[in-house]
């Protein structure tokens, strides 16, 4: 299935105030938890999910959503952060304290063109999702890597597009990012409904496209060749403990601040996550910017253990008791663990 969607969500966090980057809801992370109240893995546990995101922007919004979730593997394949918008995601930037490691990113450099994504599909992206298992694969399917696009410096071609995703085989693609109405997304689109379909897309002619215009340098495949060995040295010796935050109290702490370009908005967000042994733990966040004032959001993961689940309403309770806030939210994950589940239908992949 291929989702032609807009606007965009991967640089919707967990908490939104406005749109950022294009973005106003992360509809993917939606999708996921959608899929996830009505199906299950072998056996009942839960589905294990793979988000490959090929948007040139690093998906800096997933990344916050599932920082902290052990059943999603979230890879992104991005230009590097310190010559374009959002300026994160750097291998250091790799999960939270219960899902270390399940972060992946790989920060591509400016000219990075077919041969080089192609080369980082083939010896990172694939050796890590036979690693994971996963039971669903989404693309998140950006566009803007595309050699026209004007907000970037990539230079695939719709070609690379078709044989990217025909490598990946994602279950699911849903469209992301790209600003070449013309240029690009007529044929990029083409290519990705005609690899899903597992059809060749060699009878696609981009007007624009010269051999010239995606040659890859030397230098830019050096840069991937030694990158690839750092993401997969890292995904075979995660960290044992998250780089961003601290401990503090039982909790892991971070604290944020994120600006909303598209609205000029300020958010300062303290974010805990419970370092709990019998589950993922208690999400507590404080959040306000320049549009809500302080507001408390209490996060109950899928599988949440007793004490947590008694923790979280007890810090509901004193929340509202305290006045301090000016809303008062409880997202429970588990909140149709009663209902029936069907088992995920699974597909065996080629790469697999």
């Amino acid at each position: 299935a291929f989702a032609l969607v807009r606007p965009p969500g991967h640089h919707s966090m967990r908490v939104v105030h406005g749109n950022r980057g294009f973005c106003n809801i992360n509809n993917e992370a939606i999708m996921l938890a959608w899929i996830r109240d009505r199906y299950e893995g072998p056996g009942g546990r839960p589905l294990r999910i793979a988000v490959v995101d090929t948007d040139v922007h690093h998906a800096d919004g997933s990344q916050d959503v599932f920082w902290n979730d052990p059943d999603t593997l979230f890879i992104s394949l991005h230009q590097d952060g310190r010559t374009l918008y959002p300026g994160t995601g750097f291998l250091n930037e790799n999960g939270g304290p219960a899902a270390l490691g399940r972060t992946v990113n790989i920060p591509l450099p400016p000219g990075t063109s077919d041969e080089g994504y192609l080369d980082v599909l083939e010896r990172v992206v694939l050796p890590i999702l036979r690693d994971f298992k996963p039971d669903l694969v989404i693309n998140s399917a950006g566009q803007d890597n595309h050699f026209t696009d004007p907000l970037a410096n990539e230079q695939l071609s719709a070609q690379g597009y078709a044989a990217l995703n025909a490598r990946l085989a994602p279950d699911i693609a849903v469209l992301e990012g790209g600003y070449s109405i013309r240029g690009a997304l007529p044929y990029v689109n083409m290519g990705i409904c005609l690899a899903l379909a597992g059809l060749p897309a060699g009878d696609i002619v981009e007007p624009d496209w010269t051999p010239r215009a995606t040659r890859q340098s030397a230098d830019v495949t050096n840069y991937i060749a030694k990158l690839a060995d750092k993401v997969l040295a890292q995904w075979a010796n995660p960290p044992s403990h998250p780089t961003e935050g601290k401990e503090q109290d039982g909790f892991w702490v971070r604290r944020k601040n994120i600006f909303y370009d598209t609205d000029y908005i300020q958010e300062t967000q303290t974010e805990r996550w419970g370092l709990c042994p019998a589950c993922r733990g208690l999400g507590i966040i404080d959040t306000q910017s320049s549009r809500v004032p302080l507001s408390l959001c209490v996060l109950i993961p899928r599988g949440a253990c007793p004490h947590c689940r008694d923790l979280a309403f007890e810090k509901l309770d004193q929340a509202r008791k305290s006045g301090r806030y000016a809303h008062v939210l409880c997202i429970d994950e588990d909140s149709t663990r009663n209902e029936p589940k069907q088992a995920w239908p699974l597909k065996e992949k080629q790469w697999q």
